[in-house]
């Protein structure tokens, strides 16, 4: 497949609704957004060049994925005190706004992945939520969205979603059980949250403490079984920042190097299949959210050095 040439950095999606007012103290990391925005800018992988702001989903695309019902209970402010429980997240209308943006987002992602061959998106990856209810964080569910939406009105045939954050993909699965054009493949954490798993069409669970060499033994037999289905018209990777021996909620042991080369090889495999990639950022947390930022910010530098080499060709 030939891409669209861009020579200023891998593409960005980004919004400055992504970190709204927030309680710093509340589990949630609501800041990294901005922060990371800040600090991809300070190392010169944002620039006005390559950063696009995305537009909030409308209602349409949110219901290719979740029931009308449970839109309108969050969109108008309706959930019990048991749903927002389930949520975890403190309803407000700035909530709303930067839900809908972040789901518009990434949209926007996959598509510049299919014009340019590789995108990033500064948010995404809210695999916990489920048609009809948000959990862990999740409200709607940014790639079963974005993966409906660009079948439903992209032409698109097959996709697949890569899901490497620590914890499984349980709402990706369960929406998109029964859709034979899209391949929800989990690598994750056995025994971490969510503690009910769903069944993707390819789950590879691994125990805590798993470092880099069993990682990496891992996603390369995972990469390898992906190999045997066919040819996907966009993959869609959820490149959690959770694996990282740091994370507070992770128990993984991943190093910086071991992250980086995840998703080093993720996005080799995937452009020597020719298959564009849309990056998000799923899953991390720690108390200090500069640091959980500048954790995040290493998918970045991985895809930025990898879309120059791979994309970036001189006119």
């Amino acid at each position: 497949m030939k891409h669209s040439r861009s020579n200023h950095g891998v593409p960005l999606v980004y919004s400055p609704n992504y970190s709204i007012r927030w309680d710093p103290k509340h589990r949630f990391p609501m800041a990294k957004y901005r922060l990371l925005y800040e600090h991809l800018s300070r190392i010169g992988i944002a620039t006005r060049y390559n950063t696009y702001i995305s537009s909030p989903s409308p209602r349409e695309w949110l219901q290719l994925a979740h029931e009308p019902a449970y839109i309108d209970r969050f969109v108008q402010g309706l959930m019990g005190a048991r749903e927002q429980k389930h949520l975890g997240l403190i309803w407000s209308e700035q909530l709303v706004a930067r839900t809908l943006t972040a789901v518009g987002g990434s949209v926007q992602t996959c598509r510049l992945a299919l014009r340019f061959g590789l995108a990033c998106h500064l948010a995404g990856g809210t695999h916990h939520a489920f048609s009809d209810h948000g959990n862990g964080f999740c409200v709607f569910n940014d790639m079963a969205v974005a993966a409906r939406t660009l079948l439903e009105k992209d032409g698109l045939k097959r996709i697949l979603i890569l899901d490497c954050d620590v914890h499984q993909g349980d709402g990706t699965a369960h929406i998109l059980a029964d859709d034979p054009r899209v391949f929800t493949c989990s690598i994750h954490g056995k025994t971490n949250y969510p503690f009910e798993k769903q069944r993707s069409d390819l789950d590879v669970a691994l125990v805590s403490g798993t470092d880099d060499t069993t990682y990496m033994a891992a996603l390369n037999q995972t990469l390898e079984q992906l190999d045997q289905l066919g040819n996907f018209d966009l993959l869609i990777y959820d490149a959690g920042s959770d694996v990282h021996q740091d994370d507070r909620l992770g128990q993984m042991q991943l190093t910086d190097q071991g992250v980086k080369d995840r998703d080093i090889r993720v996005l080799d495999w995937a452009a020597k299949k020719s298959l564009p990639t849309a990056c998000m950022i799923g899953g991390g947390y720690d108390h200090n959210h500069q640091r959980l930022a500048e954790r995040h910010g290493l998918l970045f530098e991985t895809a930025d050095q990898f879309y120059r080499r791979q994309f970036c060709l001189d006119s």
